[in-house]
């Protein structure tokens, strides 16, 4: 049983490696995701300042997994596309469009988000 046990844990650590090599992978190299990571940062800051309830602390977290998560999404279907289909077809660049279209989506959804919860707070500090 003990062995069991642990072989269970080594291979649990192992997929946890496998995944936070994959957020290495993206983190840093892709475009879009630096631009994501600094919209993180902003809205991080802005709730510090106007002090955000818990509540919204949460509907931000969850709207940086979303979109986070999405980005990595399309990266690793845009490289798996590039890898099965490396000369140019309508059908690749389909799949790739609608990947980056659901980041879009989210992205567009995470922004509206952030205006619901900071623009009253920016107007009530403005004395508006």
């Amino acid at each position: 049983i003990c062995r069991i046990i642990f072989y269970s844990m080594k291979a649990r650590l192992r997929s946890f490696g496998y995944a936070m090599n994959g957020i290495r992978l993206v983190f840093g190299k892709e475009p879009n995701m630096n631009i994501h990571l600094v919209f993180v940062v902003l809205v991080v800051v802005c709730g510090f300042i106007f002090h955000i309830s818990i509540t919204e602390w949460i509907v931000c977290a969850l709207c940086f997994g979303l979109v986070i998560s999405l980005e990595m999404v399309n990266s690793a279907l845009e490289r798996l596309v590039n890898m099965v289909s490396p000369e140019r077809q309508p059908q690749a660049g389909a799949i790739k469009d609608i990947a980056a279209g659901a980041v879009l989506v989210a992205a567009i959804c995470a922004a509206i988000v952030g205006l619901v919860i900071f623009v009253p707070k920016g107007l009530a500090v403005l004395g508006l």
